[in-house]
């Protein structure tokens, strides 16, 4: 039996989120191939890129995910809005385009940092965080956070992920579960 070719399509806002994404799936064990999608500097709002190539990436998922492994994860910012508001976005931009809502079994991982990225990295770090300030960028050093993402990672898959995380990285945990099948190939 041959083995599948995997790959991970990364559909992202930034470097920073794209750097996340990555150090979070190669801690997982993922060794296949990334595609990255990550909106072009200058053009429009990182959201607003992720929202329109949103379902473009869903249905190239759609038709290739059976011939082979594919898994699509995007990472797009709640800012001052809730996370929910995000996920509803994205799924109205499905409908907008006459696609099916994403399914419970597709390898379809959508991360929503409330406020923004670096809220979860600073809490990696050690820092007391809200998701309601905007935290510092790291700017041309986006890897300083792979320690703190590969443990998080790590705690992830353990679900010991403490009680005082973010919510939105506690809803980041669970969608790790949607991309495990795939990871484990």
């Amino acid at each position: 039996m041959s083995q599948r070719r995997v790959q991970i399509v990364i559909l992202c806002e930034d470097r920073q989120q794209e750097v996340f994404a990555r150090y979070f799936l190669k801690r997982r064990g993922f060794t296949g191939l990334f595609r990255t999608k990550i909106c072009p500097p200058g053009s429009q709002s990182g959201e607003q890129y992720v929202r329109t190539q949103y379902p473009v990436e869903v249905k190239a998922y759609r038709q290739n995910k059976n011939r082979v492994s594919i898994g699509l994860v995007v990472l797009i910012d709640a800012d001052t809005g809730m996370p929910q508001d995000r996920l509803n976005q994205l799924a109205s931009a499905l409908d907008e385009d006459a696609q099916e809502k994403r399914q419970s079994n597709e390898a379809i991982a959508i991360f929503v940092p409330k406020r923004n990225i670096e809220t979860w990295i600073h809490y990696l770090q050690g820092d007391t965080v809200n998701e309601e300030d905007a935290y510092a960028k790291f700017d041309k050093n986006e890897a300083v956070c792979k320690t703190f993402v590969e443990d998080l990672a790590d705690r992830c898959y353990s679900q010991s992920l403490p009680e005082d995380a973010p919510r939105s990285l506690q809803a980041a945990c669970g969608e790790l579960q949607r991309l495990l099948p795939l990871l484990e190939q």
